[in-house]
């Protein structure tokens, strides 16, 4: 909030890693001095940006809950959730962070 509100020095976004899957890309990364780490979820339909997710200082795994099959969906069993994508950052940073699954 203080960067927000321009008390604080300005951050500076250092992606390291951006991927997509399906209509979610996520960009993580770090601030210059890489003491906060940062994820970012953007849901895309049709070429616009209907979901933003803001992560920060948080490991993040997505996790995916279903597959698609000519537009419907077939559920699976929760016990055969698929992780696709887990944050780096947090643990190259050497610090204990929450984690937190992200279902898709």
């Amino acid at each position: 909030m203080r960067i927000l509100t321009g008390v604080s020095p300005t951050f500076e976004f250092v992606p390291l890693s951006v991927v997509s899957f399906g209509s979610t890309v996520i960009a993580e990364g770090c601030d210059a001095a890489s003491s906060i780490s940062w994820i970012h979820a953007w849901t895309v339909s049709h070429g616009i940006i209907t979901q933003v997710r803001e992560y920060s200082n948080t490991s993040l795994t997505v996790t995916r809950i279903g597959n698609v099959f000519a537009g419907r969906t077939a559920e699976i069993k929760p016990s055969h959730c698929l992780s696709v994508w887990e944050s780096q950052f947090s643990g190259r940073a050497g610090k204990s962070v929450p984690g937190l699954v992200l279902a898709i």
